[in-house]
């Protein structure tokens, strides 16, 4: 019998069962992943809410990535054998025992990654990746400011602006998460209770304003940012953590700036090509040691409410992940 968490009504995580089934057979051309270790993301939890713009038929089990080993093919599969360690892309569904995909939802594991860095890995450092490098352009020696930057997906912002020459100003609620952000390259640390960042970056940058702005909290942070910005500044809108910001469109004229939408994933869906240089370059990033997510909190697949509570609360430093 097969493990998985399984939402049968919307709301909380405490909502969320753990239940077992058979498994699901195999498809013609499909493989089998015995998991190892599934990420915990936001839009798991907006998902499981009815939040998220991707609203799946109920049932269904959240979780949009995994790690773990191929166990079983069917037919003729190129360039996967059973035994491979893998990365799983999923749209939901990640937080079980095994799981049946397409060959195209699998990417090799870095070698030097475990599994639960594995399954935190694409979806925090492909959306920073996206944001940076594709809706950003993010240049050397411009200056980037990364909210939220203890966060999984703000820690990625930093590591990968500090890989593209940026100068990193890293803002966050604690002073643990700005201690991990300093060790992952965060030039310079702004504690939210300290000072209002947007006069620390006033100060940082000698009254210019940051270049690029990281925002995956929204709300009064979104609004605040406009106030420290430089001429032609680019705001990336990742996520609404703290709530829906409101664009002041006056700030936005006087700065030349431009508001930019990030969603990575249905960015790579609409255009593959740019999906496959976004994971190319990854993949040589975290071989060669120059990214890697950072992992506070390892739960068995039965804390899954915890786990996700984590998140909601702000008490995880970069990623969480589910232990099989």
């Amino acid at each position: 019998m097969v493990r998985a968490i399984v939402c049968r009504e919307l709301g909380p995580p405490e909502r969320l069962r753990l239940e077992t089934s058979a498994p699901v057979p195999l498809g013609q051309g499909q493989v089998r992943v015995a998991i190892r270790a599934a990420g915990i993301n936001f839009p798991d939890i907006l998902m499981a809410a009815g939040e998220y713009q991707l609203k799946p038929d109920l049932p269904f089990t959240p979780g949009m990535e995994a790690a773990g080993d191929v166990i079983e093919i069917s037919g003729e599969v190129r360039g996967i054998a059973v035994g491979d360690r893998v990365i799983v892309k999923m749209r939901h569904g990640a937080y079980a025992d095994e799981v049946v995909v397409a060959p195209a939802q699998l990417t090799p594991l870095p070698s030097n990654f475990d599994y639960a860095e594995g399954a935190t890995f694409l979806a925090a450092h492909g959306t920073a990746h996206h944001a940076l490098v594709d809706r950003g352009q993010l240049r050397s020696g411009e200056t980037l400011l990364v909210h939220g930057a203890g966060g999984g997906v703000g820690l990625a912002a930093v590591e990968i602006g500090k890989l593209t020459g940026a100068s990193v100003i890293a803002a966050a609620s604690r002073e643990e998460k700005l201690a991990v952000a300093r060790a992952r390259g965060a030039d310079h640390l702004v504690l939210y209770a300290r000072e209002p960042f947007r006069d620390a970056v006033k100060r940082i940058t000698d009254g210019r304003g940051a270049d690029v702005v990281f925002d995956p909290v929204g709300g009064e942070v979104f609004e605040n940012s406009l106030r420290c910005i430089a001429w032609g500044a680019r705001l990336l809108v990742i996520g609404f953590t703290g709530g829906i910001g409101l664009a002041r469109t006056n700030l936005v004229l006087i700065k030349g700036a431009s508001v930019l939408g990030v969603r990575a994933g249905e960015a790579a869906r609409k255009n593959p090509a740019l999906g496959e240089r976004r994971m190319t370059e990854l993949l040589r990033w975290a071989e060669d040691g120059r990214v890697r997510p950072h992992v506070s909190h390892r739960l068995p697949l039965e804390d899954y409410a915890k786990a996700m509570r984590l998140l909601i609360e702000r008490n995880a430093i970069g990623r969480v992940a589910l232990m099989m």
